[in-house]
């Protein structure tokens, strides 16, 4: 088992109007000893705006802006700018986050080199009904029955697309090309692509004609993960393959609950996932875990390394900002053990 320290609540909410609600779910990039965090900040109503904080080393915080630093830029996110990753490719930050309208939630990208002037990109998952969605991934008839349990409440004058959230990029290009996994509830899936204006809605009638293809992790029925599995943290790069933290939900008599989870994907072939733990990486435990606007909730969303010290940052029940951390070594070698047999 990997030994796992929780360091506690940095980030809560303050009776600022657009943070008064909650303060959670935060993405996460260091540069040196700086860890700038992105996190989600919800006001009365839980409507959503990223809010902006910095720290001096892995805990300590120095700055926090009293204003949020992106609101919703178009009428896809009117009502949440949600659960931001962030990441830097070629010389630029890139955030996805998941923009929300009351009914579709869909992943979006928001581009920048300072964390001042931004580039909104727009939502870069595909826009497709539930009913499309079906008929197309339903065509090989491989994948899970449960991805075909469409839950959506009924909107008459609007369309309901197939919800597509935790969306997030590998830190850099592999071979050439930008990737970045989603979620499509329950499972994990990856895409590839050379450019982002190549997402066309052709590129994903050929995505979802092989769906089987793209989905990196499904959740493993009777454990911890049994009802779905989402993102978490932007896959970290070792010698060994890529470390995943992501998030798995267990449903139980008493409702959800939320754990850290890690899996390890192949460097050249990041499709390819090689090793699994067969537990939670950790799991709800304290008062600020266990009792918030949603119980039992530990989400990861970012991290930091500092030596071997590897910093989980996650919100804890939607209403604050957690860090839990570990040996970044001992995490490998746990991973190395597990390791998937073909």
């Amino acid at each position: 088992m990997v030994t796992v320290k929780k360091e506690g609540v940095i980030l809560d909410r303050t009776e600022l109007a657009f943070e008064n609600y909650g303060v959670f779910n935060p993405g996460v990039i260091q540069e040196g000893n700086t860890v700038h965090i992105l996190y989600r900040a919800a006001r009365t109503g839980n409507f959503s705006t990223i809010g902006y904080a910095k720290l001096d080393g892995p805990l300590k915080v120095v700055h926090r802006d009293k204003h949020p630093l992106l609101i919703p830029y178009m009428e896809e996110s009117s009502v949440g700018v949600e659960d931001p990753r962030v990441v830097k490719i070629d010389g630029v930050f890139y955030i996805t986050y998941t923009a929300y309208d009351g009914v579709n939630a869909l992943g979006a990208l928001v581009t920048s080199k300072d964390f001042e002037h931004f580039k909104l990109e727009g939502i870069i998952t595909p826009e497709v009904v539930f009913d499309e969605f079906k008929k197309l991934a339903e065509h090989t008839n491989v994948v899970s029955p449960k991805y075909f349990r469409h839950s959506r409440h009924f909107e008459p004058d609007r369309k309901i697309y197939l919800w597509d959230k935790d969306v997030m990029f590998f830190p850099r290009r592999i071979n050439g090309n930008l990737v970045f996994l989603h979620r499509i509830r329950p499972g994990i899936q990856i895409v590839e692509v050379k450019e982002l204006n190549l997402l066309t809605k052709d590129f994903w009638r050929h995505y979802f004609l092989n769906f089987q293809d793209h989905i990196i992790l499904d959740p493993i029925e009777s454990t911890f993960e049994d009802a779905f599995i989402g993102g978490g943290c932007p896959p970290i790069e070792t010698e060994q393959g890529w470390i995943m933290i992501y998030h798995g939900v267990h449903d139980t008599a008493t409702g959800y609950i939320y754990s850290a989870c890690a899996a390890l994907l192949d460097l050249d072939n990041p499709s390819k996932m090689i090793a699994r733990l067969p537990y939670a990486l950790f799991v709800p435990e304290f008062d600020y875990e266990l009792d918030g606007v949603v119980n039992r909730v530990v989400f990861p969303t970012g991290t930091a390394l500092f030596d071997d010290t590897l910093y989980v940052y996650y919100g804890a029940t939607d209403k604050c900002v957690a860090v839990a951390s570990m040996s970044l070594n001992e995490l490998i070698d746990e991973l190395i053990l597990n390791r998937i047999t073909e």
